[in-house]
């Protein structure tokens, strides 16, 4: 979907009127007209007003462009749900709601992720810990958390 489009079905979902929605976040019913037609396209902070006030993550404003993973566990954010916040409420779309809660990591250590992913995950190979030790590390190694 577009963001156009989008927009538009969360007004529509919430039951609000273009102007009733303008009022909500701050602008003139023209302009929420001119996103809905896809005249215009809300700006940077209007996107951040709009994801905090209708529970939306900026990536699924714009249309999903990209996959989002967690970086720090690598798994696949592909819903709104799964997306941690930061303490202000704002979505943080780097990190799954597991790894990063309340604006503080869960993983203090690399070690620990590792330790619970070696406890959690399937092993239907019964492939020795030592081994899927260092296969799970070399993933987490390329992401921007463990990256630094």
């Amino acid at each position: 979907m577009q963001t156009y489009e989008i927009l538009k079905n969360i007004r529509e979902k919430n039951n609000l009127t273009q102007d009733q929605m303008a009022e909500r976040i701050g602008v003139t019913r023209q302009a929420v007209s001119r996103w809905e037609t896809g005249e215009t396209q809300p700006n940077t902070e209007m996107l951040k007003i709009l994801s905090k006030e209708f529970n939306v993550s900026i990536n699924t404003l714009l249309g999903a462009p990209r996959q989002l993973f967690c970086q720090c566990c690598g798994m696949p954010l592909g819903d709104d749900a799964m997306i941690s916040r930061e303490t202000d409420g704002h979505f943080n779309e780097d990190y799954c709601k597991w790894c990063y809660v309340d604006g503080k990591f869960t993983y203090t250590s690399k070690d620990t992720l590792l330790d619970f992913l070696l406890s959690h995950m399937p092993n239907p190979e019964n492939t020795p810990d030592a081994e899927r030790r260092k296969f799970f590390d070399s993933h987490l190694s390329q992401l921007k958390h463990w990256a630094r």
